[in-house]
């Protein structure tokens, strides 16, 4: 029992980091891989590509019939995501290993989808199929907590990225910002950026440096090993413009990919390019409520935001709990004193009500220090 389970592992690694290939191109589908094993060895493998295109049961099946791989006697499907058993854009992939005769099913995760939800596990079941589920499990969610928060609380997962010198500030108290942090650090951004949904921005943000909040392809050095640049995803460019201040001149205008400007009253003075969206949000103590608006981009099936603002949006969505991760770029500087702190927020009187996070991970990216911590959020009344 112990080498099947030892071997379980092993196939099911190999699955992980198939599926880990598609994190760039998934969405708004989880990233999946499998891996079919016959007589201990590998016949056939594939991962979920892109949303539409065929699923990684599907492909690993296409990949072993390719080489004309037998599939009907003793072979075994490690799965990072329990397969499919509704018709959405693809078939059923349950049915799809069914009707390849395939003799068992090692599932790493049970699929959060209400559609799905043990009901993949129990078609295979019906049809004779001996499963095995929670094969490195933790390993399996962390491809998907985007997808999975969605799925489970009707939210997409919230990424803050900050910068700021060692002394916590984030500009000169002239207002100077370019460069804190390192080209390094600056790269790495370009790929959490293109691992995301959607880029969260704030009005302010985009006057101040006329950002463009696009995705640079010759900037991703860590993608480029998953997708060619035709193959590139531009994230839809979220900007919460409450008082309707961005004009179509901008630079973020002037590169054709979806925008979404957030409103609390639709602005009609202007003509807008093809590919901009306006979306009306409920008004919370004046401004444009942010948990209205994650629910709003949930529903239109988006998993991961990758939120670069200022110190004031950022406080505004931390104050309300949003945020369920914050990655820091911390340069080794001291910029002095300046009222450019992080999270522009009221102030709390007593420690206990501090906001409390979980360091995750700390390492050095170039001359940077890259921290990642999980906000550990308390449920908010609205």
């Amino acid at each position: 029992m112990n080498s099947i389970l030892t071997n379980d592992a092993t196939f099911m690694q190999r699955a992980i980091f198939l599926a880990a290939k598609g994190k760039y191109t998934t969405s708004p589908n989880p990233a999946v891989g499998c891996v079919l094993v016959k007589d201990n060895q590998i016949i056939g493998e594939g991962w979920h590509q892109k949303a539409g295109q065929g699923h990684a049961e599907v492909n690993a099946i296409a990949n072993a019939t390719s080489k004309n791989q037998e599939l009907n006697i003793g072979v075994t499907a490690y799965v990072t995501l329990e397969p499919c058993s509704h018709y959405g854009q693809t078939p059923p992939c349950a049915e799809g290993l069914i009707a390849a005769g395939i003799d068992r099913v090692v599932i790493a995760m049970q699929d959060p989808n209400p559609l799905v939800s043990g009901r993949g596990i129990a078609m295979l079941n019906a049809a004779g199929i001996r499963t095995t589920v929670g094969v490195l499990e933790r390993a399996a969610e962390s491809l998907n907590l985007g997808f999975i928060k969605r799925m489970t609380k009707g939210l997409p997962l919230l990424r803050c990225k900050m910068a700021s010198s060692i002394d916590g500030k984030t500009a000169m108290v002239n207002g100077e910002s370019k460069w804190i942090t390192s080209t390094a650090a600056r790269v790495d951004v370009q790929n959490f950026r293109a691992q995301s949904c959607a880029i969260i921005s704030g009005a302010d943000t985009v006057l101040t440096d006329n950002a463009k909040l696009n995705v640079r392809y010759n900037e991703l050095q860590l993608a480029q090993d998953y997708f060619s640049e035709p193959q590139l995803r531009q994230p839809i460019r979220v900007i919460i413009d409450s008082k309707n201040r961005l004009t179509p001149d901008l630079a973020l205008f002037q590169i054709d990919a979806p925008i979404i400007l957030v409103r609390i009253d639709l602005e009609t003075e202007h003509q807008w390019p093809h590919f901009v969206e306006q979306v009306h949000v409920k008004v919370k103590n004046g401004q444009a409520d942010l948990h209205d608006l994650l629910v709003k981009l949930a529903a239109r099936g988006l998993n991961t935001l990758w939120l670069e603002s200022g110190g004031r949006l950022a406080g505004a969505f931390m104050q309300e709990r949003l945020i369920d991760e914050v990655i820091l770029y911390q340069a080794a500087k001291i910029m002095g004193d300046s009222s450019r702190g992080l999270f522009v927020m009221p102030g709390l009187e007593h420690l206990i009500d501090a906001i409390p996070l979980t360091y995750t991970d700390v390492r050095m990216v170039g001359s940077d220090l890259r921290i990642t911590a999980t906000v550990n959020n308390k449920q908010v009344i609205n």
